[in-house]
């Protein structure tokens, strides 16, 4: 489990302990994230119509924010960056392009590597849509769903699907040809949906050219029982940022560990676009699969990448590694990385030039950031929680990885 206390902040500002006696209580937080993750209402939808045995949406989320949202705040980092300006190309089933929640032509042609030809702007698998809803949604006034960074431009490129063309397994050469075309198609970030679990030379000669083209690759580590002590690809290559996952009740997710997990998001109990909407709002159940953690992490660097378009994409990962939310590990989680990703800090924060493990390293946020021009976004009409929600759900998580590290003989951080 994961304890998501607040990184060390120089003179800036920290949570205070409460009295003696007082720690949280995972009872308490379990409350809490059930109200946002328990029941989800949705409005109840005509029929959308999806071919059989392809993705359909289950209705339109009506709840409160989805709980991973709350806790990675994007509303506050909306007024400085949306992603305007960034092509993040996702990586995966495909795209499908006609859910309201893309805006006209946010969705690009892309590449169909099963098919050998262009267009991904389908998805009968639907998890392309899923991942891509989680960064590029926009706000609309009948749902409570947005995705992270919802000015970017999405690039889609299939390389597997369950359904039809494929049985669902990565193919190394077929993933390096569609990280070959995002590279060619001059995406700024990369997102690996579907890691493969085996390596070739061909996918880590494609993953070298994307990272010496300057391109942030973000790659979800492995998950579930069958997979216990596996490595992903190209999660494990060098340059990568290679993300992990945690669920709500603080509990880690994903199963592959080692030195290269940079950062950690949620992975379990998340909401998202559903394929085959057919032009309309249309939302999925509720998804447990800890490889969209790194939908979160993708989307970061794409608000990051349009904000201080100057850094590199080396900087880019450190940056985020560095403002991380650190857990109950002095240093780096072989599961978690550095911790959990933090939207905000990692735009707006000062100071984090060093590498995350340097002594010293801290994240300043800048109390009053320039206004990106170019993140205008529509008035969200969502009924927010208020910030000690957020902070609730920090602390209540920290304790729980906290019990869990002390069995385990881990050093609570400071």
């Amino acid at each position: 489990m994961i304890r998501l206390g607040s990184p060390r902040r120089g003179a800036g500002t920290a949570a205070r302990p409460g009295p003696a006696g007082s720690r949280p209580a995972l009872g308490a937080l379990a409350g809490v994230v059930g109200a946002l993750v328990g029941a989800l209402p949705v409005a109840a939808p005509a029929s959308y119509g999806a071919p059989a045995g392809c993705a359909n949406p289950v209705g339109v989320h009506t709840a409160g924010t989805p709980w991973a949202m709350e806790l990675l705040g994007p509303r506050r980092v909306w007024p400085l960056s949306t992603g305007s300006g960034v092509r993040i190309a996702v990586l995966g089933t495909g795209v499908d392009d006609r859910n309201a929640q893309f805006r006209p032509g946010q969705v690009e042609d892309g590449r169909d590597v099963l098919a050998n030809r262009d267009g991904a702007t389908d998805d009968c698998d639907g998890r392309g849509t899923f991942a891509a809803g989680l960064i590029a949604a926009r706000p609309h006034d009948k749902t409570t769903f947005a995705g992270l960074a919802p000015g970017v431009s999405v690039l889609p490129v299939r390389y597997t699907q369950t359904t039809r063309q494929g049985d669902g397994n990565v193919d190394p050469g077929r993933l390096a040809a569609a990280i070959d075309f995002a590279v060619t198609a001059r995406a700024r970030v990369i997102y690996v949906v579907l890691p493969a679990t085996r390596n070739s030379a061909q996918l880590r000669d494609a993953t070298a050219r994307a990272i010496a083209a300057d391109i942030v690759v973000v790659s979800p580590a492995a998950s579930g029982a069958r997979t216990q002590g596996a490595t992903s690809y190209p999660t494990a290559l060098p340059g990568v940022l290679a993300v992990g996952a945690f669920g709500p009740d603080g509990a880690v997710a994903s199963t592959e560990s080692g030195d290269y997990i940079g950062v950690a998001a949620p992975g379990r109990q998340l909401v998202s676009l559903s394929a085959g909407a057919d032009g309309r709002l249309g939302h999925s159940p509720t998804v447990d699969d800890p490889a969209y953690a790194a939908a979160y992490v993708a989307g970061t660097a794409a608000l990051l990448r349009s904000y201080r378009p100057e850094l590199s994409a080396a900087e880019v990962v450190r940056r985020i590694e560095s403002t991380a939310h650190r857990t109950a590990v002095d240093g780096h989680h072989p599961q978690l990385g550095w911790g959990m990703v933090d939207p905000y800090r990692a735009v707006a924060a000062e100071g984090v030039e060093d590498p995350p493990g340097a002594v010293g390293a801290s994240a300043q946020p800048v109390a009053a950031a320039r206004a990106n021009p170019g993140s205008r976004v529509d008035p969200l009409v969502l009924p927010l929680a208020s910030a000690g929600l957020g902070a609730a759900l920090l602390l209540g998580i920290g304790t729980a990885v906290a019990r869990r590290g002390r069995a385990r003989g881990w050093r609570p951080g400071g």
